[in-house]
């Protein structure tokens, strides 16, 4: 009895039972992956930042947007030091301001020295680390948007454009 069960072949090990777990992973983390991005971590993200997207916009609000001339007015060279390094570096940025209101040219001409001084005063609040994230233009947009529209009265800046943004 012992010489025969030496005689039976041994079974054959891999084959596709062995291979079965890696394929299933391969196929599935690509899947998995775009899964996350799409419904979590975007969704996060965009509300982190305040951003809506245009598909939760009703189309009712995206009509006026649409059909009103968007107008700019530029705010050159705003120079601030940068917080945390006791004058030795500093911030120097330029905006293009724009909005659809019929009168936006006018309303930010008015305005111009308490937009600048708003700025300036946010601006200058800014670290060295604050700045060198990778979100950090447009954190500082949202922020001067939500700023000036509050000296302003509504919603009249909708868009900030940085033409500069240099840390020296």
């Amino acid at each position: 009895a012992p010489a025969e069960a030496a005689a039976a072949p041994a079974p054959a090990s891999g084959g596709f039972k062995a291979w079965l777990p890696l394929m299933i992973t391969v196929l599935a983390m690509p899947a998995l992956a775009y899964a996350m991005t799409t419904f979590v971590l975007l969704p996060r993200l965009q509300k982190g930042l305040g951003i809506t997207s245009s598909v939760t916009m009703s189309a009712e609000s995206a009509k006026p947007a649409e059909s009103a001339k968007k107008e700019s007015v530029p705010v050159n060279k705003l120079l601030v030091n940068v917080a945390g390094t006791m004058g030795a570096r500093y911030l120097l940025v330029s905006l293009s301001l724009a909005g659809t209101a019929s009168d936006f040219k006018d309303k930010i001409k008015e305005a111009e020295p308490q937009l600048r001084d708003m700025a300036c005063g946010a601006l200058r609040l800014k670290t060295l680390a604050d700045l060198e994230k990778p979100a950090a233009q447009n954190l500082i947009r949202t922020e001067l948007i939500n700023g000036f529209n509050k000296i302003l009265g509504g919603d009249v800046v909708q868009d900030i454009y940085f033409t500069e943004f240099a840390i020296q």
